[in-house]
């Protein structure tokens, strides 16, 4: 199963654990219908919440923060919306992604050049 978004990634690794939705929401202290919408996507764990979570699920917040995109799909948003070329490099980049010309291995190279460059 691939993992794409945050909700996915905890529900994921709850079944590793053999964790009924239940048995998680209780140990971190949250109600069942709200981990039930975190694991759909509908609402979003505070951070104090993703950190009891990780606990749990016995694995790093990092790990779990890995798969929420909220915060850089609302800056990418931004930037493009003020900037044209940065909606087209970030599209030129896409299609070189999905079209295997650009691995997600070499962008993360190339932005860590750029990082040290500067």
């Amino acid at each position: 199963m691939a993992i794409h978004t945050l909700g996915e990634a905890i529900r994921h690794f709850r079944g590793k654990l053999d964790l009924s939705l239940r048995e998680l929401a209780k140990k971190a202290e949250i109600s069942p219908p709200f981990l039930s919408d975190i694991e759909s996507g509908k609402r979003y764990p505070s951070e104090e919440t993703l950190q009891s979570l990780a606990k749990f699920l016995k694995i790093s917040a990092e790990q779990l923060k890995e798969y929420d995109h909220r915060e850089s799909t609302s800056d990418l948003r931004r930037l493009i919306a003020n900037n044209p070329r940065i909606g087209l490099a970030f599209r030129s980049t896409v299609e070189g992604l999905k079209t295997g010309k650009i691995t997600a291995e070499q962008l993360e190279r190339l932005l860590k050049q750029n990082r040290r460059s500067r």
